[in-house]
C-alpha cells in the first residue's frame, strides 16, 4: 500500500478535448503526464478514404468524464463528526489505525512532525538552489518559485513518514504546493523527486506549476471529508477537511447517522452507515480503496459515499504510457488497477483478506499472507478470507518449499512476492510492488520486452541461462493448448503484426477477459476497423461492468458519424453510472441539436452533468477548455473566448488552450491578433513541438508553405513518436511536390506506429503516383494480413 501520493502523477479526469481532428493535434498531451489521448475518427460506413489534404482551421469536439451513482441505504444524509467519537467504542481498530501510515498521511508542520533537516541547509538540484531553515518552531523554505525568482515559503503540511516525507508549502490564494525535493527518512539526506530532469520554474513539472497543486492533485487522499473549495470568481482555494490523515469516515462515510444508531439501536441499515465494507460482493470494499489507490480523474470536488467509483471518478485503463504490454506496473498507478487484472481479483479476493486496513499491515508475516489460501489444503483457511471468496481451482502444493520456490528457504527468491509481485522504486526511493500477482516466464517476457522476476534477479548471462532452466522446468505446461494470451495478443496489436485484428477479436470474445484489459483492447479496436470490430464494441456497450461500457462508448464513436452512432449510444445517456452516462452524451452534442426524440430528456440531464462536471473542476485549465469546447458545440459561442482565457489563466503554459484560441480568433476574422499570439507563444516556447505544428499548419493555409516545413520538420523531429505531426509533415511535402521525402517520412513513422492507418493509406497511394508499385502491393498485403475485413481494403 503506498505511504503518501506523487502530486505529478496523479490521473486528471477525461479532461482535454478531441483535439481537432487528425490532421492538427497529437495524439497525446502529456502536461500534467495525464496519459488523454484525441480519438482519431473513421467514418466506418465510408469508402476508401480520398488522398489526405492538409486541413483547413476549424475547432475541435468536446471531450467527456464521469462515472456511476447507487441509492443511499440510509433514511437521512449522515454528516461528518469529530473522529474523536470513534474511539471509545473501536479501541482495537484505533489502537491499529494510531501511527499508521493512513493517520500520518498528512500533519501540521511542528517539530514534532518535521523529519527533515531545516538547519539553514542547502540544497542544489536541476539548477536550483533550495535552502532549509527554521524561525522558532516555524519550518522555512527559500526556493525559485513561479516567476524562477528566489522567496521564501512557509511549510504547512507533512505528507507521509516513511520512506521519505515531502512538504507541502504556503503560497498565495489558498494554494498549496508539493515542493520538489523530499527527505529521505532512511538515508537522512534531502533529494529531488526528478534527478537529472531540468525541472526549473520553467518546467510542467515544477513544484510551483499546477501540476504540483496540492489542493488538487494530493490533499484528498491524505485527509478526510475535503473540500477543494476552489471559487473561481476569484481564483482562490478555500479548502477544508474533516480531519487530516485517512480516518474512520474515510472509507466508512459520515458517521452521524452511526452515532444515532448506536444511541437508539434503530433500524437503520448497516447501523447508519450508507456502506458495508464487510458486504459479500468485494466491490464495495475494493472501489473504495480504489478511490484513492487506482490512477484516476476526479469528477468532481470530493466523492459521494455509497456510489461506485466511476461515479466519482474516471479511472485509466492499461495505456502504454502507464503499464507493461503484459499489464504491469510501469508510471505510478497506486495498486487497483494492477489488482484488477489479477485472478484473486476475479475470485472474490478483497484488500483486507491480505491487509490489515487500519495498520496498513499485512495479515500474516512473509509468505504466510499468501498461504491463506495457496496452501497444502487447496482451500482457504484462515478466518475472514473464506467469505466471498471462489476456492474452486486451488490447487493443494506446498508452495513454501524449494520444489516451488525453486529457491533456498530465507533467500531472495523464496518469499511469495519476490515472483510474482515485480516492483520498482516510485519517487525516488518508494518500493512499490505489482499486484496483478503475474507468474513470471522468462522466454515470454524477452520475446514481449516486458519486466519479469527472473530477468530482474538474474542479469546479463546468468538470465540466459535462467531462461533456458525455466523450459525445462516447465515443459509439461508448455505443451499443453493454451489459449492466446492477453499480452501476446496486445504485442500484436500494437506492434501493427500479422493477425493482429484477429487476435484483437478473439480477445474482446473472451468471456473471462478482466474488465480492465477489455477496456484496454476496446481502446485499441479503432486501429483494425471492421463489421466484427462494430460488432464486438457494440456487444459491449451492454457490459456489466462500467469501465468496459464507457470504453465502448468511445470505440463506436470513433468508428461511426455522431448520426450513425446515435441509435447505439442514446440508451446509455440513462445509464446507472455517471461516467458512461457524460461520455454518450458529450459523444452525441452535434445530433442533439437537432434533437433525439424520446431520448433527448436523457441526453439533456447528461449533458448538464458533463457541465458540472466541468464546472467543478474550474480551477483546472483543461476543465476550462473542455467547457468552451462544449459551448461552442451548443452554439454558446459568446462564452467560447473568455473560457479559452481562463484556461490560460489557471495554466499558461497549456498549449491546447492557446492553439484552441489562436484558431478562434484567426476563424472570427481576427487573424492578425491569433498570428501575433502565436508568434509570440511560438518564441516564448521554442521547442513546443504543438505550438510549432500549429504555427506550420497557419503558414500552410496562408499559402506560405517555404516558412511552413522547417517548423513542422522540427515539431516531428521533436516528438518522433507522434502521429500527427509525422503525418501531417509528409502531407505537405506531398503537396509541396517533394514526394520521396514524404515517403520517407510516411516509411520513418510507420516503423514506430506500425498500426497508424492514415499512414499506411497515404503511403500507398504516393508510391502508385511515384510508379512504385512493387513496394505498395508490400505495403497492402502486409495491411491484409493485419486485418482483412479493413474497409480500407474494400
Amino acid at each position: 500500500m503506498p505511504k503518501h501520493k506523487n502530486k505529478a502523477v496523479e490521473a486528471n479526469p477525461d479532461l482535454s478535448p478531441n483535439l481537432m481532428n487528425r490532421y492538427v493535434f497529437p495524439a497525446t498531451i502529456g502536461v500534467l503526464l495525464l496519459a488523454v489521448a484525441a480519438i482519431g475518427w473513421f467514418l466506418f460506413a465510408s469508402n476508401t478514404p480520398a488522398p489526405p489534404k492538409l486541413p483547413a482551421a476549424s475547432t475541435p469536439p468536446v471531450q467527456p468524464v464521469a462515472q456511476p451513482a447507487k441509492p443511499a441505504l440510509v433514511a437521512a444524509p449522515a454528516t461528518m463528526v469529530d473522529e474523536q467519537q470513534c474511539q471509545g467504542c473501536h479501541s482495537e481498530q484505533v489502537k491499529d489505525w494510531q501511527g499508521s501510515h493512513h493517520q500520518l498521511a498528512m500533519q501540521p508542520a511542528t517539530p514534532e512532525t518535521m523529519l527533515g533537516d531545516f538547519n539553514n541547509v542547502t540544497f542544489n538540484a536541476n539548477g536550483e538552489a533550495t535552502v532549509f531553515s527554521r524561525k522558532g518552531d516555524e519550518f522555512w523554505v527559500k526556493t525559485p518559485g513561479i516567476h524562477g525568482k528566489n522567496a521564501d515559503f512557509k511549510v504547512a503540511y507533512t505528507f507521509g513518514i516513511a520512506p521519505l516525507q515531502q512538504y507541502l508549502l504556503e503560497v498565495s490564494e489558498g494554494r498549496l504546493q508539493a515542493l520538489g525535493v523530499a527527505w529521505d527518512t532512511e538515508k537522512h539526506r534531502w533529494f529531488h523527486l526528478y534527478p537529472g530532469q531540468g525541472v526549473n520554474f520553467k518546467n510542467p513539472l515544477h513544484w510551483s506549476k499546477p501540476s504540483q497543486n496540492a489542493n488538487f492533485m494530493c490533499v484528498e487522499c491524505h485527509t478526510t471529508g475535503y473540500q477543494r473549495n476552489f471559487d473561481a470568481a476569484k481564483n482562490t482555494f478555500a479548502s477544508q477537511w474533516n480531519s487530516l490523515g485517512v480516518g474512520c469516515q474515510a472509507c466508512h462515510g459520515p458517521a452521524s447517522n452511526h452515532l444515532a444508531w448506536t444511541a437508539q439501536k434503530t433500524e437503520l441499515m448497516h447501523a447508519g452507515f450508507a456502506v458495508d465494507l464487510k458486504d459479500k460482493d468485494a466491490t464495495v470494499e475494493i472501489e473504495t480503496c480504489a478511490r484513492c489507490h487506482s490512477r484516476r480523474a476526479p469528477l468532481g470536488d470530493g466523492f459521494t459515499v455509497g456510489k461506485r467509483l466511476m461515479d466519482d471518478y474516471l479511472p485509466s485503463a492499461l495505456t502504454r504510457e502507464l503499464y507493461a504490454l503484459d499489464g504491469k506496473i510501469k508510471d505510478e498507478v497506486f495498486e487497483h488497477g494492477s489488482f484488477a487484472q489479477s485472478k484473486m481479483f476475479d475470485k472474490g479476493v478483497r484488500c483486507s483478506n491480505c491487509h490489515n486496513p487500519h495498520s496498513n499491515q499485512l495479515k500474516a508475516p512473509g509468505n504466510a499472507v499468501c498461504l491463506q489460501c495457496h496452501n497444502t489444503a487447496g482451500q482457504a483457511s484462515v478466518e475472514g478470507a473464506t467469505e466471498g471468496v471462489d476456492g474452486k481451482g486451488l490447487q493443494a502444493k506446498n508452495y513454501d518449499s524449494v520444489e516451488h520456490t525453486r529457491h533456498t528457504m530465507g533467500q531472495p527468491g523464496s518469499q511469495c512476492i519476490d515472483c510474482h509481485m515485480l516492483g520498482k522504486f516510485y519517487m525516488g526511493n518508494d518500493w512499490r510492488h505489482d499486484h496483478s500477482f503475474s507468474i513470471p516466464n522468462p522466454e515470454r517476457a524477452a520475446r514481449l520486452g516486458t519486466p519479469d522476476a527472473c530477468l530482474t534477479c538474474h542479469q546479463g548471462k546468468a538470465g540466459d541461462k535462467v531462461t533456458e532452466q525455466f523450459k525445462l522446468w516447465n515443459t509439461a505446461n508448455a505443451s499443453a493448448m493454451q489459449a492466446p494470451r492477453y499480452d501476446e495478443s496486445l504485442w500484436l496489436i500494437r506492434n501493427g503484426q500479422p493477425g493482429a485484428a484477429q487476435a484483437l477479436y478473439e480477445q474482446l470474445q473472451r468471456s473471462n477477459l478482466p474488465a480492465i484489459q477489455r477496456a484496454t483492447l476496446l481502446a485499441e479496436l479503432p486501429l483494425y476497423p471492421s463489421e466484427q470490430a462494430l460488432k464486438l464494441a457494440t456487444q459491449d456497450l451492454r457490459n456489466p461492468a462500467p469501465q468496459v461500457r464507457e470504453s465502448a462508448v468511445r470505440a463506436i464513436s470513433a468508428f461511426l458519424p455522431p448520426a450513425e452512432r446515435a441509435s447505439l449510444l442514446t440508451p446509455l445517456l440513462a445509464d446507472p453510472v455517471k461516467a458512461v452516462r457524460i461520455v454518450a452524451a458529450r459523444d452525441l452534442l452535434s445530433v442533439a441539436r437537432n434533437g433525439l426524440g424520446s431520448a433527448q430528456a436523457d441526453w439533456n440531464a447528461a449533458i448538464a452533468e458533463y457541465e458540472d462536471v466541468q464546472k467543478s473542476l474550474a480551477e483546472r485549465a483543461e476543465a476550462n477548455l473542455n467547457l468552451a469546447m462544449l459551448y461552442q458545440g451548443s452554439g454558446r459561442v459568446a462564452e467560447v473566448e473568455p473560457l479559452l482565457r481562463t484556461a490560460l489563466q489557471r495554466d499558461p503554459d497549456f498549449y491546447p488552450a492557446l492553439v484552441t484560441l489562436v484558431q478562434w480568433l484567426e476563424a472570427n476574422g481576427r487573424g492578425p491578433q491569433a498570428q501575433a499570439l502565436l508568434e509570440q507563444s511560438v518564441k516564448d516556447h521554442p521547442n513546443a513541438a504543438l505550438l510549432l505544428h500549429t504555427q506550420g499548419l497557419a503558414l500552410i493555409r496562408a499559402g506560405n508553405t517555404e516558412h511552413a516545413m522547417p517548423l513542422l520538420s522540427k515539431a516531428a523531429k521533436l516528438e518522433p513518436q507522434s502521429a500527427q505531426y509525422g503525418y501531417v509533415l509528409a502531407v505537405a511535402l506531398h503537396d509541396s511536390g517533394k514526394v520521396d521525402e514524404a515517403c520517407e517520412e510516411l516509411e520513418r513513422l510507420l516503423k514506430v506506429q506500425p498500426a497508424n492507418r492514415n499512414a499506411r493509406l497515404s503511403l500507398i497511394q504516393y508510391y502508385l503516383e511515384n510508379g512504385k508499385e512493387p513496394k505498395a502491393q508490400v505495403l497492402l498485403q502486409g495491411w491484409k494480413k493485419m486485418n482483412m475485413g479493413d474497409p480500407a481494403l474494400k
